[in-house]
């Protein structure tokens, strides 16, 4: 069971007023807060073991890169992948596709290939993707949502071919909130030798992930959105992939040797880490994790299960409130529109009263056109959010509908 106002006391940011009232924060798909304990990890570490990684001989340089390898082998254990060289760090979910997708084409992808995405994916699934298709020729195919925001698993499996060379899908939609059948999908690619690649940005947080009981074969996520800071993410990679694959920057540390002549590539996960790391983000993003391990993924899943089912609940007998995506399986994210009011009105004068969401297309544009509207009011949860919030948000709509 959590105690919702203990680890409310442990995020100062929740304590603050806006326009003179309580800050109720409700952008959690966005970026998460951040603990105390995550704050002063960073300072912490600026202030005693600053110290560039891996190169030095000095004393700080190798306590700072053991703080960092231990990160590496704190994000191996939290998504249970098999090995720390499988364990990339990026600035976040957005490089780590963007990555994936330009040494994935590299050496895996030519003129006629197919790679499979949904058509509820956020931009950063999307656009790497098109950028690539142009270089190398490959075609995108787009897996269709349904009314009810689900992926069409049927017409998934007539996407399959002989062409299909990967699959690229989101864990969790950061409009819909709806939970992909990601186990099934991977069953389904890897029966025909297909890999997948998951978007985990939406779901890290809020469910517990095992890359090795899944099944995939990379899996990317943001440390920001986990309670951790900006800067920081992963892609995680099945090793064999990720040994045939190309780096996706030249410079320090991915090197084994440089000559004019001709450069040898260091060893897995530094083939992919060139230049100066955030090792402080590193360091940072394993005292969040150490945070929610706390707690227990479990507990948060279920606490965040109970709070969105109370939230649809209060929020439907709004008159004139439309659920954006009726997923049977759904987490952390509630889209909606009210009448005929603009996203973006509604979004601004719920500021107004100390509310924050995110209005807009929320980087999913061709999910809008899918469902034909231009945006939506996104409220998201995190565990530090209470039933009183709730209670608060829907006073807030109330009170906004009533000026239209």
């Amino acid at each position: 069971m959590i105690d919702v106002e203990s680890i409310r006391r442990d995020f100062p940011i929740l304590g603050r007023e806006v326009y003179g009232k309580p800050l109720v924060y409700l952008d959690n798909a966005a970026t998460t807060q951040k603990p105390q304990c995550v704050i002063d990890s960073i300072s912490d570490a600026y202030r005693n073991v600053n110290a560039n990684v891996h190169r030095g001989i000095h004393f700080l340089s190798q306590e700072a890169t053991d703080l960092m390898e231990a990160a590496r082998e704190k994000v191996r254990q939290f998504i249970n992948a098999g090995s720390t060289q499988e364990v990339v760090f990026t600035r976040g979910t957005t490089e780590s596709i963007n990555l994936l997708a330009s040494s994935f084409a590299a050496a895996f992808l030519k003129e006629g290939d197919e790679v499979i995405i949904s058509g509820m994916e956020h931009h950063s699934n999307i656009v790497p993707w098109q950028i690539q298709a142009s270089r190398y020729g490959f075609v995108l195919k787009i897996i269709p949502v349904t009314d009810r925001g689900e992926l069409d698993m049927e017409a998934l499996g007539a996407l399959l071919s002989a062409k299909t060379k990967l699959i690229s899908i989101t864990h969790v939609s950061n409009v819909l909130g709806t939970v992909n059948d990601i186990s099934g999908i991977i069953a389904m690619a890897h029966s025909h030798g297909i890999p997948v690649a998951v978007d985990g940005a939406q779901s890290v947080p809020h469910i517990k992930v095992d890359v090795q009981a899944l099944g995939a074969d990379f899996y990317a996520f943001s440390g920001h959105k986990i309670y951790g800071p900006t800067g920081i993410g992963v892609l995680y990679g099945r090793r064999e992939l990720l040994e045939k694959m190309p780096p996706y920057q030249g410079g320090g540390e991915m090197i084994r040797k440089v000559t004019f002549d001709g450069t040898t590539y260091n060893e897995l996960p530094y083939k992919f880490e060139a230049g100066t790391p955030d090792y402080i983000g590193s360091i940072a993003l394993a005292k969040a994790l150490d945070y929610v391990d706390a707690i227990g993924m479990d507990a948060i899943a279920d606490y965040e299960k109970s709070l969105c089912g109370y939230a649809l609940e209060r929020l439907e007998s709004i008159p004139g409130m439309r659920i954006i995506g009726r997923s049977a399986h759904r987490s952390g994210v509630i889209s909606f529109l009210v009448g005929n009011i603009h996203p973006s009105d509604m979004g601004t004068l719920l500021d107004r009263l100390g509310i924050a969401v995110r209005t807009g297309h929320h980087c999913a544009e061709p999910l809008m056109d899918r469902l034909g509207i231009p945006g939506t009011v996104r409220a998201s949860f995190s565990f530090y959010n209470t039933r009183a919030e709730i209670e608060t948000l829907a006073a807030g709509i109330e009170r906004v509908s009533k000026m239209f």
